[in-house]
């Protein structure tokens, strides 16, 4: 679809739609239940994990049957990721990294060469999926400080620089990296391109120490004169900003719900700790104080969801292109910035009501809120989304 509102949007989900959260949930639970605490001393996610995942058919959620995906709709396959988040927001957030940021660009910009060769690996989860795009030195201006290159010569092209804060960088058997094929265009000069983690001249240069999100790694990569075949291109040269910005209204819609699930998790426990935690002979979810935090944090979290929903209903068949402008982009912008300010806001309030034992870091609490930071920071930052939503109000 173009930059139209989709006619399909929904405030709340279906009894269907429903029914099928729950079934997530509850193998999410049995599944991966329990993991966190060791992944978050760690840093490791566990070798099973994206295995698991493609055995059960939660890989792959919007790519078509033929390549071994789950062909589900975009809010279907967000409300995997929200679930996800509610159960471990580690896994959730390589799981982000894998099936949307590289999984679903591939499917949606790749030839059908490149969609044979790599998506069944990526859709049973043989293969780890992963996008490189921030560069050191070049966060919010990552198309235009962009300094990756990619050379060609011949058959094959050469890649030289280096990207930062890669999630499932090290890890990857399959990146999808942007590169500039022409300095002189700016952000008009870059190109995507696959990359293989044995491609000479490529490598994982550190694993780095996260605050929040332990247990889905994160990484730094080093291209020198990389050697890429040109059939690893995807599109056409120099038009990789268009898949750029398109998947990052994609990404932003996603990360979204990340946000949402997180949230709901931190609400869930502190209502149970809320009336087994006593004070003064009675649970502190007697005082009003209590109450009053307890009745915020939902109204947040509701409020949230229903604008998530809705952009996600309104994401589904974006055009190859249709993204970084128009109705789309602003209300991706939109999405993120309030589930992301919502997140944070309940998580402070969920440590508030844990008191001494949300300081402690062995808590799920308090895991929970060492999370919550960088979604104000990734995929854009808060300042930056609200920037594109005051753009679109005025030039709209």
């Amino acid at each position: 679809m173009s930059t139209a509102i989709n006619t399909l949007v929904p405030h709340d989900l279906t009894d269907e739609q429903k029914s099928q959260a729950d079934q997530h949930h509850r193998f999410f639970q049995n599944a991966f239940g329990g993991l966190e605490p060791e992944m978050d001393n760690t840093d490791d996610l566990p070798d099973f994990v994206f295995p698991k995942l493609g055995e059960m058919g939660y890989l792959g959620a919007t790519v078509a049957e033929e390549y071994g995906g789950a062909n589900l709709d975009f809010l279907s396959a967000c409300l995997l990721g929200e679930e996800l988040a509610r159960v471990s927001p580690a896994i959730a957030l390589s799981y982000l990294a894998h099936d949307n940021l590289c999984v679903n660009n591939i499917y949606r910009n790749a030839n059908e060469e490149q969609r044979t060769k790599y998506l069944p690996g990526l859709c049973d989860g043989s293969k780890v999926g992963a996008l490189g795009l921030t560069e050191p030195g070049a966060g919010s201006d990552a198309l235009g400080s962009m300094s990756t290159t990619a050379r060609r010569d011949g058959d094959y092209y050469y890649l030289n620089g280096s990207k930062i804060y890669i999630t499932n960088g090290p890890i990857a058997d399959y990146l999808l990296v942007y590169a500039k094929t022409d300095k002189s265009r700016g952000p008009h000069g870059i190109s995507a391109f696959i990359i293989e983690k044995d491609f000479p001249g490529f490598k994982v240069a550190q694993k780095l120490n996260k605050m929040g999100f332990r247990g889905s790694p994160t990484g730094e990569l080093v291209f020198e004169d990389c050697k890429v075949p040109v059939a690893n291109r995807v599109g056409e040269e120099n038009t990789g900003v268009k898949v750029v910005m398109s998947g990052l209204d994609l990404e932003r819609a996603s990360v979204a719900f990340i946000c949402i699930g997180i949230a709901r998790r931190a609400l869930e426990l502190s209502i149970e700790y809320a009336r087994i935690r006593q004070q003064f002979q009675r649970p502190i979810a007697s005082f009003q104080m209590i109450q009053q935090k307890l009745a915020d944090m939902y109204t947040e979290i509701e409020a949230a969801r229903s604008l998530v929903y809705r952009t996600a209903a309104m994401c589904e068949g974006l055009e190859e292109g249709a993204g970084g402008r128009g109705d789309i982009h602003t209300i991706t912008a939109a999405s993120i910035y309030q589930a992301a300010k919502c997140c944070s806001f309940v998580l402070d309030e969920a440590v508030q009501i844990h008191g001494g034992s949300g300081y402690m870091r062995d808590t799920e609490i308090n895991r929970l809120y060492r999370t919550g930071k960088v979604l104000e920071v990734g995929a854009g930052t808060q300042e930056v989304r609200k920037i594109i939503i005051a753009e679109g109000l005025l030039t709209g």
